[in-house]
């Protein structure tokens, strides 16, 4: 079994992973509209691509099941990651240039980009849930989402540093290091690990089809109201992914860089809302996750709310407040959800764990995609008609709607009985 040390390592490749990715999905995103004038809908457009062709995650966790060492597949999925980022910096400097190729070569990215996590991600999972103790596995779980949440706050700050002024040089180098480090942690990190490891016992028998098996998790009503949770409740999480960036440089006259900070900024609310959730309801036993799940997403809307009234004339001095905020509340939102996704995921038909986590995980990423589209979408269609900072607030307010709902469904469908104890890495 996996040592807290190896746990510690691995979580290392979610840092890696989530270092490419947020540079993709933020500030690629804010130059493609602010600095190049194009619709938030197309960074939108390629974020949910990337998003979209991770429904494909079931097939890697497959392939990583019985293709050999799942360290290969991480390998694989994180070159294919670090590829696609350098090629989606490329195709931003491309874009103004020679529009079509451009727009090619962002397209190739994305889709790279999303095979990439797919890949890496999911057979990183694999590896964590096979290979970890039971009373590990919550507990790794989240100190692997905390490290890359610690990656995704390192890097946007970091990177914000060197972007301004914007150059395409500077572009490719920032991006160039940020992959190739990416690429050469992961390789450090998940080096010897799996070989230390008891080969797992190869299954008998012939393995229940996959539609059939699906149909009957559907079937439960506690998952299908848990997916249903889920979908909605991460559409309202994503939907302010892509315009946060260039509301700031719009509304508030931000750079590139300071944007980019920002969004650091955010990631590291998000950190620290985890982390405090870890500590009062594992330490402390302070709270149900059904509690901590309602709480957050009542946070989230309440500064969503706060957003939205900023920009009708509020002080810019309290926008990184609020945007640090709206992180923290989200990853009291996120963690407590997690755990409640696992706890959820033993009930019902036995043996079919793994199922559900996939269901709920494909739900995630279809609503991570459709709410990053949607609110660049709604952004886009708004300031047609109405100034930039009432447009983005039609969108902020929307979602903040769409957390309270998330709220109630959370209080209605979780039960109480799942404490924080389904974190405790041992009981």
């Amino acid at each position: 079994m996996l040592s807290w040390a190896a746990i510690v390592r691995l979580g290392l490749v979610q840092m890696a992973l989530g270092a490419v990715v947020v540079l993709t999905t933020s500030t690629f995103n804010r130059l493609m509209v602010v600095e190049l004038a194009l619709p938030a809908v197309l960074p939108g457009a390629l974020v949910a691509l990337h998003y979209g062709i991770q429904v494909t995650r079931p097939s890697w966790g497959y392939r990583s099941d019985t293709g050999g060492l799942r360290t290969r597949w991480i390998l694989r999925g994180m070159a294919a990651l670090s590829a696609g980022g350098l090629a989606a910096a490329g195709g931003v400097v491309l874009l103004p240039a020679a529009f079509w190729p451009g727009l090619l070569l962002s397209v190739l990215a994305y889709a790279l980009i999303g095979l990439g996590v797919g890949a890496g991600g999911t057979s990183l999972l694999a590896l964590l849930a096979t290979a970890t103790g039971p009373r590990r596995r919550a507990a790794a779980a989240m100190i692997t989402w905390l490290m890359m949440i610690g990656g995704i706050a390192l890097t946007a700050g970091t990177a914000g540093l060197f972007l301004d002024p914007v150059t395409p040089a500077r572009l490719l180098a920032v991006t160039g290091a940020v992959t190739g480090g990416a690429l050469a942690l992961t390789a450090a990190a998940v080096w010897g690990v799996e070989r230390r490891l008891p080969r797992p016992p190869t299954p008998d028998g012939t393995p229940a089809p996959f539609r059939a098996g699906l149909a009957e998790i559907w079937a439960e009503p506690e998952a299908r109201a848990f997916t249903l949770f889920v979908g909605l409740s991460m559409t309202a999480y994503f939907m302010q992914e892509l315009i946060l960036e260039p509301y700031a440089g719009l509304v508030f006259g931000l750079t590139a860089g300071q944007t980019t900070q920002l969004s650091g900024a955010q990631n590291g609310g998000v950190f620290v809302g985890m982390l405090a959730v870890g500590v009062a309801s594992t330490g402390l036993r302070i709270g149900t996750l059904r509690a901590w799940v309602a709480s957050g997403c009542l946070g989230s809307a309440a500064a969503l709310a706060g957003l939205t009234a900023l920009g009708q004339g509020g002080s810019a001095a309290l926008l990184h407040p609020l945007v640090i905020a709206l992180g923290v509340f989200n990853g009291m939102f996120a963690v407590a959800a997690i755990g409640s996704m696992m706890a959820m995921a033993g009930r019902g038909r036995a043996g079919r764990e793994g199922t559900r986590m996939g269901l709920w995980g494909a739900a995630q990423a279809l609503a991570a995609g459709f709410g990053g589209l949607a609110g660049a979408g709604a952004a886009d269609a708004l300031r047609l008609v109405r100034p930039d900072a009432e447009a983005f607030g039609w969108v902020f307010g929307a979602e903040a709607l769409l957390f309270v709902a998330a709220a109630a469904m959370a209080w209605h469908i979780l039960s109480p009985a799942p404490r924080a104890a389904t974190l405790v890495p041992g009981e």
